[in-house]
């Protein structure tokens, strides 16, 4: 069973606290996580996209407890030290709704694309309720506007009862500008008629350690 969770942390008000510093205490725990199961996919710098957010994180693993421990334990990390978490969201993939055969990205091993655009999203109340072959209809319509878009990632999951969502997802793509396409490409399918809520957004580009504390700063 595949899990992931995404946290957003933010410079505090003033920015005295938040120094970015401590990149081999942050790579040390990334290191110890691995060999508890936990996968750091990523940290990326979303600074400048939007004014309440910095760094963003994204873990997956097997485990959801290990995943609560691991936000935990990099928060604590010289490297985010002084930050505030502004954002954090965690699900499970289960059968996507327009296929039985999709599986995330992330879970098959494939390697992470340089830029991740991360959000979430809750269904229409009469969505579920739906003729299920018009659904169908809907969605396949859907993942057609992604097909001039191979370069993109997809990872979606559900968290039903896990936050204030339904599903989460986070599109990996090798350049800024085929995340915005392929979001406007989404914006012209009947589907996106059925969606009451999705946001925040948090876009960003992928990151070492040693560069959080630039950003921070």
């Amino acid at each position: 069973m595949h899990w992931a969770v995404w946290s957003v942390f933010a410079r505090p008000d003033g920015a005295a606290g938040a120094t970015g510093e401590g990149a081999g205490e942050f790579d040390d725990a990334v290191e110890q996580l691995a060999g508890e199961g936990v996968t750091l996919r990523g940290v990326y710098d979303v600074s400048g996209m939007r004014e309440d957010a910095d760094v963003l994180t994204w873990l997956h693993g097997e485990d959801p407890q290990a995943l609560q421990a691991a936000v935990r334990r990099l928060r604590r990390t010289g490297a985010l030290a002084g930050t505030r978490q502004v954002w954090n969201a965690m699900g499970v993939h289960r059968e996507a709704e327009f296929t039985a055969n999709h599986s995330p990205s992330f879970a098959r091993g494939v390697p992470p694309e340089q830029w991740v655009c991360v959000y979430p999203f809750v269904r229409s109340y009469e969505w579920y309720y739906m003729n299920a072959q018009r659904r169908a209809e809907m969605l396949r319509n859907h993942g057609m506007a992604a097909r001039d878009y191979p370069q993109v990632l997809a990872n979606t999951i559900a968290c039903f009862g896990l936050n204030d969502f339904e599903w989460l997802l986070a599109l990996e793509a090798p350049e800024l500008v085929d995340l915005v396409d392929l979001m406007r490409a989404f914006r012209a399918t009947e589907a996106r008629l059925h969606v009451r809520e999705e946001t925040p957004f948090y876009t960003g580009r992928r990151i070492g350690s040693e560069e959080i504390a630039e950003v921070l700063r």
